[in-house]
């Protein structure tokens, strides 16, 4: 869904993943430099392993917010599509065609259907990435982040999102094996009943146990209710709890998730990042992104109450975290906002719509929020004295109700820990 450690980690976690996935000839991407940007990307950091994730969240939370980017920018992301229908974390020269040397893998992939998705205009393209995302399925129903690779709660999740918000019936979408992807999202869920039962670990450890991780429990939560990176305004129902026994169903495993990352936000109002393999200070920080992502996946899970704190304290100590990640970080709090009915324009203070378009080319249209009556304005409107005074609305915001987009979720490649 994004820069949810910070650039460095994951551009650290990225060159491992792609020299484990490459033969040992071929290379890791270098990192572009800055100067080279092309005019129509968000972000000035080096989008070699985010430039397509960022972009696509970009595009979802402005679509979101009534705002429609620069043609500059989609025809930025629509160029980065190879002719199998892949996308690639980014590629510098797109007018070069795409070879069997080109690191496509199932996140970018996904993020730019559902940006594109809502952009509009580019059923092709959207159709041909949907077809590549089936063809690498896995033969357990799921997705890894390249194609073929293992199956994990993050990737899956992404790709489950991608497919449902173009209308695909998941059911329908199997192996020869008769899987579903629900079925392979369902085996990263741990049993109610431990600490941490009701949680989704990314992957198995090496030893084969599910362990804990709150981001892969934030998207494991939207893949399971079939939603993509940017939910409604849901209102909440009653307090989660955890579902025991098997078979699960996908509804009620969000929900077990929905569950943990309660009790997870209960603690501080926010999930805390693991240290990064080799760092010398283990004392865990606070995780804006995936914090923020939980906030999405409780609120799709019918529990926007229980992520009412975390989103007071994504808007009190965010923004300097926002700043310094640019356009992805921006889209996740507006997606978190969003989610929970929080205004995006007055966000501790802060327009993050405003914040979001400056990261990249101007946008082509920009709906400004309806401005809210005032009370006695509305006394005279409604001529009986019972004017309901200070509720704000958003114009032109339905194009992307229902679609869940951020956690959200991870095109990150993502510890194993909490």
């Amino acid at each position: 869904m994004t820069v949810r450690r910070s650039a460095a980690a994951l551009a650290a976690t990225a060159t491992v993943l792609c020299a484990a996935a490459v033969p040992a000839a071929v290379a890791a991407p270098s990192p572009s430099p800055s100067a080279a940007l092309p005019s129509g990307l968000y972000g000035t950091k080096d989008p070699t392993y985010d430039g397509v994730w960022r972009q696509s969240l970009a595009f979802a939370a402005q679509r979101a917010a009534g705002v429609t980017p620069a043609a500059k920018a989609v025809d930025w992301l629509t160029g980065q599509q190879c002719v199998s229908g892949a996308f690639p974390a980014y590629r510098a020269d797109a007018s070069a065609a795409c070879t069997d040397k080109t690191m496509v893998d199932t996140n970018a992939t996904a993020a730019a259907v559902q940006a594109l998705h809502e952009v509009g205009g580019h059923e092709d393209a959207v159709a041909n990435a949907t077809s590549w995302l089936k063809s690498v399925q896995n033969e357990d129903g799921g997705w890894g982040y390249t194609a073929g690779g293992p199956s994990d709660a993050n990737s899956t999740s992404v790709v489950i999102g991608a497919l449902s918000r173009t209308g695909e019936k998941l059911g329908d979408v199997t192996t020869d094996g008769g899987k579903t992807p629900y079925d392979a999202l369902l085996t990263f869920a741990i049993p109610c009943g431990g600490k941490d039962g009701g949680a989704f670990a990314y992957q198995p450890d090496k030893a084969g146990k599910l362990v804990a991780n709150g981001d892969a429990t934030a998207a494991g939560v939207l893949g399971a209710l079939g939603k993509g990176f940017v939910v409604g305004n849901t209102a909440a129902v009653k307090d989660p709890s955890c579902h025991k026994g098997t078979p699960l169903k996908p509804e009620q495993a969000a929900q077990n998730g929905a569950s943990y990352l309660a009790g997870a936000l209960a603690k501080s109002g926010h999930l805390d990042a693991p240290p990064m393999p080799g760092a010398e200070d283990s004392t865990p920080q606070p995780d804006f992104g995936n914090t923020a992502d939980a906030v999405v996946a409780l609120s799709a899970a019918g529990h926007q109450d229980k992520a009412a704190a975390s989103v007071a304290w994504l808007e009190k100590n965010s923004a300097a975290w926002a700043k310094d990640n640019g356009p992805a970080a921006y889209a996740q709090l507006i997606m978190a906002a969003r989610a929970t009915g929080t205004d995006v324009h007055d966000f501790g203070g802060t327009d993050l719509v405003t914040l979001l378009n400056a990261t990249g080319p101007e946008p082509a249209a920009v709906k400004k929020p309806k401005a809210s009556a005032t009370e006695e304005e509305e006394r005279k409107d409604s001529g009986d004295g019972d004017g309901i005074g200070g509720v704000w609305w958003f114009v032109g915001i339905g194009l992307a109700v229902g679609a869940g987009a951020g956690f959200l979720i991870s095109g990150r490649r993502k510890n194993q820990q909490l």
